[in-house]
């Protein structure tokens, strides 16, 4: 009797449910806090970033009001306002997921990717423009005037931070692909969707950290002084 009830108790788990947890939402529970610690490495990581980009704009404002001149802010502003959609349309996918709502999952999903590549095909146009005017740190950059140093400086930071966080955009894309191939499937439920609403945090991470971006490397004043 208890083999045959031991049996039925194995048909009735979820697929999806690991054998070390009971349940899915155990699971669920143990998924979240493992994303919100992975999230917190990553904002220590990027914190060390914001805080050597502090430090060396005190040291050399204008320099870096001179390197952010010839940034594009309007690429920089239109960027902000895809990430903001993708946003958008990525908590709209986790909704969709939490009820149930198998093509609503894959719409939204495949409308994050494609913002998502939009943004990145945007950097890829600044890089090249970088590139062309040999803004790139190391031994083709070009900065005419006594400000060269620092202002290589601002550059070194900027490829930093914005490829860093286009990495991490890179890195996310094949994974909102996989998910929206899953959903298509019908791998989620209502009763399981954490690995939307997990991949929906990591998102919503990215798209924090450039609204910071944006305005530290694209929107230092110009009158700041030298």
């Amino acid at each position: 009797m208890s083999e045959a009830v031991a049996h039925h108790a194995e048909a009735d788990r979820h697929p999806a449910l690991a054998h070390h947890f009971e349940g899915l939402p155990e699971q669920k529970e143990a998924a979240g806090l493992g994303m919100w610690l992975f999230l917190a490495q990553e904002v220590m990581f990027f914190g060390g970033l914001f805080a050597c980009y502090t430090i060396y704009r005190n040291l050399y404002p204008g320099a870096f009001a001179a390197g952010s001149a010839h940034l594009n802010w309007k690429l920089g502003a239109f960027n902000t306002a895809v990430l903001i959609g993708s946003s958008l349309t990525m908590a709209m996918a986790v909704h969709a997921a939490a009820v149930g709502k198998r093509r609503q999952i894959v719409a939204y999903l495949l409308m994050t990717v494609v913002l998502g590549s939009v943004f990145l095909g945007v950097k890829v146009v600044e890089y090249a423009d970088k590139f062309h005017h040999h803004l790139v740190p190391g031994a083709h950059f070009r900065f005419e005037g006594p400000l060269a140093r620092p202002v290589e400086i601002y550059y070194s930071l900027y490829f930093a931070m914005t490829g860093l966080h286009a990495l991490h955009m890179v890195i996310g894309i094949p994974i909102l692909l996989t998910l929206a191939v899953l959903a298509h499937r019908g791998h989620y439920s209502a009763s399981y969707y954490a690995p939307v609403e997990m991949t929906g945090l990591y998102w919503h991470f990215v798209d924090i950290v450039w609204i910071f971006l944006f305005p530290l490397l694209y929107l230092i004043p110009t009158h700041a002084p030298h």
